[in-house]
């Protein structure tokens, strides 16, 4: 596959951040930033996928997970007391 440029404009913070890490991991600031950039760009597809699928689902008429209950959940994780699985 060949490669592409793409040209970001970031703050100055957050550029050193970057060069601390491509200098700590012995890698170039390329490198780290593809890396991030992959990561996220799967991260996304991943969840936007799972809501076309969850819509689609809900479009068919298949039942989904009730409002209370995604709460319930929710507060159980956030006060620590649920678990993940």
């Amino acid at each position: 596959m060949a490669n592409t440029s793409i040209t970001i404009r970031t703050d100055a913070e957050l550029a050193a951040k970057v060069a601390a890490l491509a200098a700590a991991m012995d890698r170039s600031r390329n490198w780290v930033i593809e890396a991030a950039l992959r990561e996220y760009v799967e991260a996304q597809a991943w969840q936007i996928e799972g809501i076309k699928e969850a819509m689609a689902s809900l479009d068919k008429g298949e039942e989904g997970i009730p409002h209370e209950q995604v709460m319930d959940e929710m507060e159980a994780l956030l006060s620590g007391r649920g678990s993940r699985s």
